[in-house]
């Protein structure tokens, strides 16, 4: 059994990657502001600080990698 098939999909989902994190700018760019203001203090980064902020990440990646509807 060969894992060829995993690669394709894989390197396929990847290449899609670019055009989801320009479509979605502004959340990604929200996290990261989030996750940088979370870890500048002295104190350590915590696990669900930025949860809002990822979940709305997440969703708007879903939403571009998504298949237009025909």
């Amino acid at each position: 059994m060969s894992g060829r098939g995993v690669w394709l999909r894989a390197r396929a989902r990847l290449r899609r990657f670019p055009a989801a994190l320009a479509a979605c700018g502004d959340q990604a760019a929200a996290y990261g502001r989030c996750v940088a203001a979370a870890a500048a203090g002295p104190a350590e980064l915590r696990r669900d600080a930025c949860l809002e902020e990822f979940r709305a990440l997440r969703e708007c990646f879903a939403r571009a990698v998504r298949p237009c509807p025909r």
